[in-house]
């Protein structure tokens, strides 16, 4: 069962890894990302940064859409987080079972506009936001559990 799919471009960190983890009640963590699938020194971070009793499971975004649709995930209260909106947006198009996307942190940056506290994006990942709204996902602006969930359309 999927509890959470979430944009947070650090991935697994404390926030992550303890508030949303424990908020959801989650027993697995699923890092879809393809730059961290190759790279050990990320895969060694992430593996010290888990908590206990949570299983971390790291794999590219085209295997995260396999395991997904074949159901070995469904035994698990899964937590999704990738690095990016495209990421994401690659997840919802080819997941069913995914109908909505928490936006938790995205890095600032040149190209970038700021549309709150940790949210940053361009105008291309403005309108994948906008398509994916139009199509019924309910997307929303969250860093931590305790806030309130802001619907992405308000801040766009």
């Amino acid at each position: 069962m999927i509890k959470k799919l979430r944009v947070d471009h650090r991935l697994l960190h404390g926030q992550v890894a303890f508030s949303w983890t424990s908020a959801l009640n989650a027993d697995c963590i699923l890092i879809a990302c393809d730059a961290v699938v190759s790279d050990e020194l990320r895969k060694t971070t992430m593996k010290t940064a888990k908590p206990n009793g949570v299983k971390l499971v790291i794999k590219s975004i085209s295997d995260s859409v396999k395991a997904l649709n074949s159901g070995v995930t469904d035994k698990y209260k899964l937590f999704i987080v990738v690095e990016s909106i495209a990421d994401a947006a690659t997840l919802i198009q080819n997941v069913d079972a995914i109908q909505a996307l928490n936006l938790g942190g995205t890095k600032a940056t040149d190209a970038t506009r700021n549309i709150s506290k940790a949210v940053n994006i361009t105008s291309e990942e403005e309108q994948i936001l906008k398509e994916l709204v139009a199509d019924g996902v309910d997307v929303t602006i969250q860093m931590v559990p305790e806030d309130t969930p802001v619907p992405v359309e308000k801040a766009l």
